[in-house]
């Protein structure tokens, strides 16, 4: 199974991202944007006895080095093991000293964009690649390490190639990927039956008449942080996609086809029926993604549309500590005449992108984190599908198992269409759809408006 997922997940990426890679820049200052199987699976390879982080090689000291490292793991297991994996760097290169910043998401992007814009990028820092990654190339502000991962070739090749690919642009990468995974539905299992709801929903009428079964129910079926915009991103993107395919979307990236086509209008004509049934908690266009986190993770809600991350999250910030414990992930139901296959997924993952003053030992550093031991760490805590070979043996987490397998079954992969698309769109994009739910804007205006800000930004 461990080996299936390792193929795959290399296999998908290099053909969803190569539009990525090659996408025509937009000429402003950059500024980041977010985010954080069919067939039954064989039992998951055991993961190994110790998952201590490995002891850092030790170097011989050198000259004083300060590595400034931004990330936004605010949450622990992942914040503790970050650390620890920093302790333990510099206990062995005594001349380092790693100088950490947590952000939460929102933060990070506001900070991030006022330092880039200043010239002065962090030396590693949290990167989700796509156009906000190719901008920051484009305006000299990343390192190219290609001739690093070159002279390492067990490093370059231990990375699945595909998600490798995701933090290079024009042949070049400036940045490494630390792990992959996808948007689904996840469900409090124990809600559903409570409701009479026996399995998940396959199609998009079932999902609304299973969205009106939990509300008769006085159950609310699903939470969600409007307030951040990206999370209501995700409903429209995956309509997108079920509606128009990937070949509609490429083709209106190309510019042979428009994003004010019909099908991407649909989109939001199938996002408004569902707002129709007031689906969501009170107070959502206001609720940042932590409260839509600590909604669902409290039992106040019976799903999310959320990604990889969020059975941590959830129980992060849930009152107990624990969150939903009899937790389900089904796919977004697919659209009945729609391009786009039912099984397609939408997602991402998380890297480290290298500033352009970034010492030697700061890309040293990202070696030591990308590590088979350090991404077994982190994959056995639950955090995310590995990207680095034989890191795989530490999924023995049930939810990233589900992931991995829903991950598995998917013939098209696509990036989140805020991170695919320019910066400068992606937010369009986001505000855009922040209006569908907010009832100010029709489907037609945010086809027309994320048509006009592609048109203005690739040329």
């Amino acid at each position: 199974m461990s080996r299936k997922i390792y193929m795959i997940l290399s296999t998908l990426l290099i053909f969803a991202f190569a539009l990525t890679a090659c996408g025509a820049p937009a000429t402003q200052a950059p500024a980041a944007t977010d985010e954080p199987a069919a067939t039954e699976p064989s039992a998951a390879t055991e993961a190994p006895a110790a998952t201590e982080e490995p002891a850092a090689t030790e170097a011989p000291a050198g000259e004083p080095v300060t590595i400034t490292w931004w990330h936004i793991t605010t949450k622990d297991p992942g914040l503790s093991d970050w650390q620890k994996m920093a302790d333990d760097y510099m206990a062995a290169h005594p001349n380092v000293n790693i100088e950490i910043t947590v952000l939460e998401n929102e933060a990070f992007k506001t900070k991030l964009t006022t330092v880039m814009q200043s010239g002065d990028p962090p030396d590693v820092f949290q990167s989700w690649g796509g156009g906000g990654f190719n901008q920051q190339v484009e305006a000299g502000l990343l390192k190219d390490i290609t001739a690093d991962l070159e002279a390492d070739p067990a490093w370059k090749d231990s990375f699945a190639p595909g998600a490798l690919g995701v933090y290079s642009y024009q042949g070049k990468n400036y940045g490494v990927p630390w792990d992959m995974g996808m948007v689904g539905f996840w469900y409090n299992k124990d809600l559903f039956e409570q409701a009479g709801i026996d399995a998940p929903p396959a199609t998009w009428d079932e999902f609304l008449e299973d969205v009106q079964t939990l509300k008769d129910a006085g159950i609310t079926p699903i939470s969600i942080g409007e307030g951040d915009k990206w999370p209501g991103m995700h409903f429209w993107n995956y309509l997108a996609t079920r509606i128009c395919g990937q070949e509609k979307f490429e083709a209106a990236m190309a510019r042979t086809g428009s994003f004010s086509d019909p099908c991407f209008v649909e989109a939001g004509v199938k996002l408004q029926e569902l707002l129709a049934l007031e689906p969501f908690q009170e107070g959502f266009l206001g609720a940042t993604h932590d409260e839509m986190q600590a909604t669902f993770g409290n039992g106040q809600a019976a799903m999310e549309l959320s990604g990889q991350w969020a059975p941590s999250t959830q129980a992060a910030n849930a009152a107990d500590q624990v969150g939903v414990e009899n937790l389900g992930l089904f796919g977004f139901p697919a659209v009945d005449g729609g391009a786009g296959a039912g099984t397609d997924v939408v997602g991402g993952g998380n890297g480290f992108a290298i500033g352009k003053n970034a010492e030697p030992e700061a890309i040293d550093f990202v070696k030591y984190l990308t590590s088979v031991e350090n991404q077994t760490v982190i994959a056995a805590n639950g955090s995310g599908i590995p990207v680095v070979k034989g890191a795989e043996q530490g999924l023995t987490d049930p939810n990233m198992l589900q992931v991995a397998e829903t991950f598995a079954a998917a013939d098209y992969f696509q990036l989140y269409y805020d991170q695919f698309l320019p910066p400068a769109t992606g937010s369009v994009l986001n505000d855009s759809v922040q209006g569908i739910f907010a009832g100010t804007l029709t489907p037609e205006e945010v086809a027309q408006a994320v048509e006009d800000s592609v048109a203005q930004e690739i040329e």
